[in-house]
């Protein structure tokens, strides 16, 4: 998450207070200073819209030079546009507003979680999505499922005909911040340099992360998540979750906050691919969840729906008493989630958890969606490239 200037307006948006907490409020050393403002004033322009000069300096407590050099650097850069003045309501010149010019400007996401299809689309910095395909990795995993993700990715690129500012890339696995995937079982993946390997086919930066932890960005930066405290469950191929706290990702000691996939809920339950029995992904994972319910009668969905949820609403009561969270996010297919599991869900962590705690968490489906991974890895390019997200 890009790092907050200090404001001591009270009314300044949720989001803004929030990120002004914890580690985030270290000390910026002078050399740092100017890339530190610049990912502030383009923060504040993602997230609130147009505003004058004048209008951030107050926001951000910048001195009015500081934001007017800053301004025109990002105008010369073509990042952001002067789009008039503002009518006053008082006497006095009236302001010239800037905005960011995020409908010009591009960035390429890939989506790898949704196996065994893979998805690239061209968004702009807005979220939009531009242009997109989607290929069939049909069973390829290691150096095949690789080539597969780039000749994908330098297709779309083409297709779009757009120049992009950077790459992002939401993938299964641990993810290590150079955008390395440590370990990726269904992709066979491991210690594959991802982010080296895409940029240099691309020819443009790229950078990658976990598919939920991408998943999480994409709900605090383009929805409504919040700011405080919320856990996202990605439910695809496998399951995984993804953790902010007070604005920010966590994402563990080991790089495997969230790997909530394999924890085992049957000692006794069906084999899994990790080698154990009764992980959560066998019973929560879409190809275990479509064969419990294939064929099955409106009765026996609802029951197998139930005992998926049940087991989910036992991995995630804990965390939800520790943590104290505010929500706990669903995203995955909302034929299968949106219903009897997610009610079984709420129904056992409400039953295992203080009121205090599970009376105030909401559980609910997250907003984006389906193209909830693509922009979570586009907004992976907005905080690697321009500091913020």
């Amino acid at each position: 998450m890009s790092e907050p200037a200090t404001t001591s307006d009270a009314r300044a948006p949720q989001w803004r207070r929030a990120m002004v907490s914890g580690r985030l409020r270290a000390t910026v050393v002078p050399a740092q200073a100017r890339a530190h403002n610049r990912a502030v004033l383009l923060s504040l322009l993602f997230h609130d819209g147009p505003a004058s000069r004048a209008d951030l300096a107050r926001s951000t407590g910048l001195t009015r030079v500081t934001v007017s050099e800053i301004v025109g650097d990002l105008v010369a850069e073509g990042l952001v546009a002067e789009l008039g003045l503002r009518p006053e309501g008082r006497v006095g010149k009236p302001a010239m507003m800037v905005g960011l010019r995020s409908t010009e400007h591009f960035v390429l996401a890939v989506d790898l979680q949704s196996q065994p299809a893979a998805r690239a689309a061209v968004l702009d910095l807005g979220g939009s999505v531009v242009h997109q395909e989607t290929t069939d990795l049909g069973g390829r995993t290691g150096r095949e499922a690789l080539e597969a993700v780039a000749d994908l990715a330098a297709r779309v690129l083409h297709d779009a005909g757009r120049p992009v500012v950077g790459a992002g890339v939401a993938s299964p696995g641990v993810v290590d911040a150079h955008g390395v995937v440590r370990d990726s079982a269904n992709l066979g993946w491991n210690e594959v340099h991802l982010a080296e390997h895409l940029g240099t086919r691309l020819g443009t930066g790229v950078h990658v992360a976990n598919d939920a932890d991408a998943a999480a960005l994409a709900e605090f930066t383009y929805a409504d998540a919040s700011t405080s405290g919320f856990l996202l469950v990605a439910i695809g191929r496998g399951v995984g979750a993804g953790l902010v706290l007070d604005g920010n990702l966590v994402r563990g000691h080991g790089l495997a906050a969230g790997e909530i996939g394999h924890l085992t809920v049957n000692p006794r339950g069906p084999q899994c691919s990790c080698g154990r029995r009764g992980c959560l992904e066998t019973y929560l994972g879409l190809p275990h969840l479509l064969a419990a319910v294939e064929g099955r009668t409106a009765s026996g969905r609802r029951t197998a729906l139930r005992d998926a949820g049940r087991r989910l609403g036992a991995v995630l009561a804990p965390v939800v008493a520790a943590l104290n969270l505010e929500e706990v996010l669903l995203t995955g297919p909302p034929e299968l989630l949106d219903g009897p599991l997610l009610e079984a869900t709420r129904e056992f962590v409400a039953s295992a958890c203080l009121p205090a705690t599970s009376g105030t968490v909401d559980l609910r489906m997250a907003r984006l969606g389906e193209a909830g991974i693509l922009q979570g890895a586009a907004a992976l390019v907005l905080s690697g490239e321009f500091g913020f997200s």
